[in-house]
């Protein structure tokens, strides 16, 4: 895909990766499937970097404006599924 990931410019390197890598995990979860514990990881390390609800309503809105994507639906099926199951939208 051609486009460019949300980002806040006050993210350290470290959390630019690790949130490009969620947005790569939801990505995913549409494309080709995702295993559920490894997206969870993801997701947490997300909240990490954006604690707020409403911080990251406004950046997964901004993927999925760019993207198609849902964050959001990828997460909910995550977390009604169990673990080992695999994530596929």
């Amino acid at each position: 895909m051609e486009y460019q990931y949300p980002i806040d410019i006050d993210w350290s390197t470290e959390e630019i990766v690790d949130a490009i890598a969620f947005f790569e995990a939801v990505e995913q979860a549409y494309e080709k499937g995702i295993e559920r514990d490894m997206l969870m990881t993801k997701y947490r390390r997300f909240k990490e970097i954006v604690p707020s609800i409403a911080g990251e309503k406004t950046i997964c809105k901004e993927f999925e404006e760019v993207s198609g994507y849902s964050s959001y639906r990828v997460i909910q099926a995550a977390k009604a599924g169990a673990s080992g199951d695999r994530i596929k939208l």
